[in-house]
């Protein structure tokens, strides 16, 4: 699984951060961002449950 976050769409709510923050975390324009964009299998529900979440729909599995 790869993940990508839209930083077009990122309102910096903070979801995927609390929900997974193995995987997202802030970048440098306060916006998240996947740390790498391939995703460790142990993670993937959490990322499904982050790209649900998402209420701007700006986290896609790419």
């Amino acid at each position: 699984m790869r993940a990508m976050v839209d930083q077009d769409l990122c309102i910096s709510c903070g979801l995927c951060i609390s929900t997974c923050d193995d995987v997202f975390h802030w970048n440098d324009d306060d916006k998240a961002e996947a740390i790498d964009e391939d995703v460790p299998s142990d993670f993937e529900d959490e990322v499904n449950e982050a790209i649900e979440g998402c209420p701007t729909e700006a986290i896609k599995e790419i």
